[in-house]
């Protein structure tokens, strides 16, 4: 059977008296197409291990585990974690062996015991856990290599906003990592379809090498204080989050090389990094 046909997995609901949970946010995948672009996004290798949250019925974790050496499945709801094994066609003593199950809220998961030191993060994730699958998995002192997911297409577009447009969360992201958009995915791909277009964000990590060193703390204190108004220049926003005079802010944005009525959602990453720097 396969379940990325939206036929044949309203029959299988139906034979199994499911159907998709709202309050778990589940949105089932029904385009081969859409699945196969995510699987190429990953770029994965027969060495990789890949943490899939939410596989629901696993038609992107077989596919996985074809691709990677080992499959970490985390799955909230116990009906289909329990399903997964049949549902995926994973069966086999060589496809099982590579697969291991969790039944498990990922938020309440430490990454840091959970996954090795070299890992990738690979998923059609509920849409509500977003941000704080992306904080968890930015933050965290193991963090993987590189992040696929299937998320919201306003929330992609907000990641991976250029200056001009960019906020808090794109700032964050794109400091710990380079984000772009794969594909823009429809919302008749999925079961039932949302009321929004989602996209195949892919984020490649950096380096710990490559991020100006900066304590991440003071960075986004400076950001957040930055961003308080939009429609405020930034120092105005500043003055209300920092100790400093208007004078004080507008000789460090000199430094900068920044107009003293500059925007937050105007400034790059590194300007970030230099602002923060000088406040502090």
């Amino acid at each position: 059977m396969d379940l990325t046909n939206k036929s044949e997995l309203i029959k299988y609901l139906k034979q199994n008296d499911l159907w998709a949970k709202k309050s778990l946010g589940q949105n089932f995948l029904v385009d081969r197409e859409v699945l196969n672009k995510i699987v190429e996004a990953a770029e994965l290798k027969k060495s990789d291990t890949v943490l899939e949250i939410g596989p629901g019925f696993g038609v992107l974790t077989q596919e996985l585990v074809k691709n990677a050496g080992k499959v970490i499945a985390i799955e909230k709801d116990d009906e289909l974690a329990k399903l997964l094994p049949q549902t995926s066609n994973l069966k086999s003593q060589t496809h099982t062996s590579k697969l291991q199950i969790i039944r498990e809220d990922i938020l309440s998961l430490e990454a840091n015991k959970l996954m090795p030191n070299s890992y990738k993060l690979v998923a059609n994730i509920p849409y509500y856990i977003t941000s704080k699958v992306l904080e968890k998995f930015l933050t965290a002192e193991n963090k993987p290599e590189l992040i696929v997911l299937l998320v919201q297409k306003e929330v992609a577009e907000r990641i991976c906003a250029k200056p001009g447009n960019t906020s808090v969360l794109s700032i964050a992201v794109q400091y710990y990592g380079e984000p772009e958009i794969v594909q823009i995915v429809k919302a008749n791909s999925f079961f039932p379809a949302p009321k929004v277009d989602s996209a195949i964000l892919k984020i490649k990590l950096k380096s710990k090498n490559e991020k100006l060193k900066i304590e991440e703390k003071d960075l986004f204190k400076t950001v957040r204080a930055g961003f308080r108004s939009r429609r405020k220049t930034l120092v105005n926003n500043l003055i209300s989050g920092t100790n400093l005079s208007r004078d004080q802010l507008f000789d460090i944005l000199e430094k900068v090389g920044l107009d003293k009525n500059v925007r937050a959602q105007e400034l790059t990453v590194e300007e970030w990094i230099e602002l923060s720097r000088l406040i502090k």
